[in-house]
């Protein structure tokens, strides 16, 4: 059975996703309305993780990628995801920009912090994945504007945006 997964956050870049599920593969391009991007889930006190606020106003939306997974992949997403804890999955309807709706699953904060940051490498695969599907401009300056924090760990940092080294 193959599941359709929303993703906004880190897991918009391909490189991010697929270090973590080789096996999904990008559906299209749409968007959730009426929510906004925000950068609140709380991420043990250290920094903030992307979420979606549901707003009610139907100029709001949410750009993201859906992606095809097995139920498998997605137990294995939910692992990196800390569904049940950091976050937990629900059902939307997001649209194509075709103009065609599609029902996937996607993941919501549990613990929300309206102070905390992103680190800069987090906010990295968020840009880089908005840049490599071709949001709108508007939101992807959006996204750049975004402040962010220098992570603690800087071998963390190294890490996480080593899979933008291009291989020889």
């Amino acid at each position: 059975m193959t599941l359709k997964y929303f993703a906004f956050g880190s897991n918009l870049a391909s490189a991010r996703l697929l270090q973590r599920i080789p096996a999904a593969s990008v559906h299209t391009v749409a968007t959730l309305s009426e929510h906004q991007l925000c950068w609140r889930k709380n991420d043990r006190g250290q920094s903030g993780k992307c979420d979606i606020d549901y707003t009610g106003n139907p100029d709001h939306l949410v750009y993201g990628v859906v992606y095809h997974m097995t139920m498998e992949d997605k137990l294995e997403l939910d692992v990196f995801e800390t569904a049940g804890f950091g976050y937990d999955h629900k059902t939307v309807e997001v649209t194509t920009l075709h103009g065609d709706s599609i029902e996937a699953f996607t993941y919501f904060a549990l613990d929300i912090d309206h102070s905390q940051q992103p680190f800069h490498w987090y906010k990295e695969h968020v840009l880089r994945g908005a840049l490599e599907h071709d949001f709108p401009l508007h939101y992807v300056e959006q996204i750049r504007a975004t402040p962010s924090i220098d992570d603690h760990d800087p071998e963390r940092h190294h890490r996480e945006l080593a899979i933008y080294q291009e291989k020889p």
